[in-house]
């Protein structure tokens, strides 16, 4: 008999009877054969891309909504039965779905256009034009519609800019057989304001919000999701409403609630228990929200933390509003300190953008009268979390009891 440490660890997974009938679906990723509570939106998108089986070109659109209300979802789930009508009378349609968090810049998103048309590019070292060029000449010899879905646009647009877009939004006046249409999906409403006025005109054609679930829509998605996820009897009473509940709070985030009943399961099936417990909702909640802001901040650059420990400073001081210029100031000051080169203020302007996208900070545009705009900036995530991951750092640990006073007083 093996006494290696993990065989009883093992063992248990092996002989013990699952909660769990199909742990997949518990993922936002998953696409069921249903999405409740979604029937507008699929029908819009339906439509809209329903005439190229007509050999139309279809409308570019945008999608806007929070996280987690089922823009990407419904894309898949309109685009993979578009693919599968237009396969069974003939029709050459294909999609790319493209997630900005992951292929964020110009290079990276023209290389996997081309891979979806069969052309092969290395996966750096052309100049992006021949990219381009290539994709283009490879998707123009044949008679094709390629529908791109942009997800997370903005984080495409806050990297590399308009340059793609702009590429992808004129393509079809070089094209002769193919054509191409966009869907464009983004979780912040104010983010067409920030395009190029061109680029804006050509991608709005057709628009779409996707409004917050509710509590009652998210137990329906849950509870549809359970029947297939789980095996019978395993969730008592509440489980699938506090997890509805606690997701609504937060702008009716439907993959928030799928995680929050998935990890919970997990951490019952852990434990060896048989059921699933409002307790261990309650220890999921605590879970998640510990894992992504430690994941998050622990992997930032040592320039990035002394930014992000700087807005943490004047959180603490008797500041009310916190713009980019009083943080550039305690920044630099904790440059000195660390013995860090300090960056530019444009430069910090980026990192505060990039912890912006992270959802750690806020940052919003206040008019400051006849002195003109600057940038409101505050933490989004808990002044004591902040403290203790980043204080894990040596060159935070060195500026722990930094106070900003002094520095208040010459403004």
């Amino acid at each position: 008999m093996s006494d290696h440490p993990l065989d009883a660890i093992f063992d248990r997974y092996i002989t013990s009877p699952s909660i769990f009938k199909n742990h997949e679906v518990l993922r936002p990723s998953h696409i069921p054969d249903k999405l409740p509570h979604r029937d507008y939106e699929i029908q819009f998108l339906g439509k809209a891309l329903g005439s190229a089986l007509r050999n139309n070109r279809p409308s570019n659109i945008f999608l806007y909504g929070k996280t987690g209300t089922g823009k990407t979802i419904v894309s898949k789930y309109v685009t993979k039965y578009l693919r599968q009508r237009a396969a069974s009378i003939g029709k050459n349609i294909i999609v790319s779905l493209l997630n900005c968090v992951e292929v964020d810049t110009d290079y990276r998103v023209l290389a996997r256009l081309c891979g979806v048309v069969g052309e092969s590019v290395p996966f750096t070292g052309l100049p992006t034009d021949e990219v381009f060029q290539r994709f283009k000449s490879k998707l123009d010899s044949k008679k094709q519609l390629l529908i791109v879905v942009i997800d997370e646009l903005d984080k495409l647009h806050h990297k590399s800019g308009d340059n793609v877009l702009y590429q992808l939004t004129r393509i079809n006046s070089d094209l002769k057989k193919a054509q191409v249409s966009l869907v464009c999906i983004t979780n912040d409403l104010s983010f067409k304001e920030t395009l190029d006025p061109r680029v804006r005109s050509s991608l709005s054609e057709e628009e779409l919000v996707f409004r917050p679930y509710n509590a009652g829509q998210l137990e329906d998605i849950l509870s549809e999701r359970a029947t297939e996820g789980f095996n019978d009897g395993v969730l008592t009473t509440g489980v699938i409403s506090l997890c509805a509940a606690l997701a609504a709070q937060e702008w009716g985030d439907a993959r928030r609630a799928l995680d929050l009943l998935r990890v919970a399961a997990e951490i019952a099936e852990r434990n060896s228990e048989e059921n699933v417990s409002e307790i261990h909702v309650r220890k999921a909640t605590k879970q998640i929200e510990k894992n992504t802001i430690q994941e998050v901040l622990v992997s930032l650059p040592v320039q990035t933390k002394v930014v992000m420990w700087s807005v943490y400073v004047l959180e603490k001081s008797k500041l009310k509003v916190i713009t980019t210029g009083d943080i550039y100031k305690v920044y630099q000051e904790l440059c000195k300190i660390t013995a860090l080169d300090p960056i530019t203020p444009r430069r910090v302007n980026s990192l505060l953008n990039e912890l912006s996208m992270l959802g750690v900070v806020n940052t919003k545009v206040v008019s400051m009268g006849r002195y003109g705009r600057t940038t409101k900036v505050s933490l989004s995530v808990s002044p004591r979390e902040v403290r203790n991951i980043l204080c894990e750092d040596f060159h935070i640990k060195k500026v722990s009891d930094f106070s900003a006073e002094h520095l208040l007083e010459t403004n």
